[in-house]
């Protein structure tokens, strides 16, 4: 699957990954490419990747010192109260799921701190259309988070519990979860900063019109 690049120069390249594909899809592509962080398999959108070795010791660093500012687009099960918020609760593995890192429940392994930041931009019937700030890097962060707080993302098989599936499965046609990396934003190491974004693929974007009715 061939990669959309959304950015690039000497230095670093930003593509908009697939749903369906690993993080590391498109070094099979272009082999210099090193992924600088990743994404779950079934979450589209803005990804990073260095080009050299420099420059992938400047976007680890970067991400480890919370400099790169990441946006996601989510459609939640269920309204939220707060039109914002922060949710601050630790993650580490489920000792009854080992694919699972959780924030509530019976965990093992290292427990590591995880925050959230969150607003909603509409409400939509039975679901909830975020955007979802995490100002740390853990795997699965949002969707462990907002399935800690009873609103899973909509049609996450791993996370969504009872509320996956619903009656008739999916809604609006959905066949993975709706977490879409819509936006990334980070200061290059030669200078100047850059705000890099990915629009709604098709079948997020459909299923938006038909829950959210526009």
């Amino acid at each position: 699957m061939s990669a959309q690049v959304i950015y690039e120069d000497e230095n670093i390249a930003a593509l908009n990954k697939p749903a369906g594909v690993n993080f590391d899809w498109a070094c099979a592509e272009r082999p210099e490419l090193i992924p600088a962080h990743r994404l779950d398999k079934d979450t589209s959108g803005v990804i990073l990747f260095a080009k050299n070795q420099n420059a992938a010791d400047y976007l680890k660093s970067l991400f480890q010192n919370h400099k790169i500012k990441k946006t996601y687009l989510a459609l939640v099960t269920g309204n939220l109260k707060n039109k914002s918020g922060v949710i601050d609760l630790p993650i580490g593995r489920s000792k009854k799921t080992p694919l699972k890192r959780v924030a509530v429940g019976e965990q093992r392994g290292k427990i590591r701190e995880a925050v959230t930041e969150y607003k909603t931009i509409k409400q939509c019937n039975d679901f909830t259309l975020i955007e979802a700030y995490p100002k740390t890097g853990r795997t699965h962060q949002i969707r462990s988070h907002f399935a800690a707080i009873g609103h899973p993302v909509v049609c996450d098989k791993l996370y969504g519990g009872k509320k996956f599936p619903p009656a008739g499965g999916c809604p609006a046609g959905l066949a993975r979860q709706f977490l879409h990396a819509s936006g990334i934003e980070f200061t290059l190491s030669e200078g100047g900063r850059v705000k890099l974004e990915a629009g709604l693929p098709e079948d997020l974007e459909n299923a938006k019109v038909l829950l959210c009715h526009r």
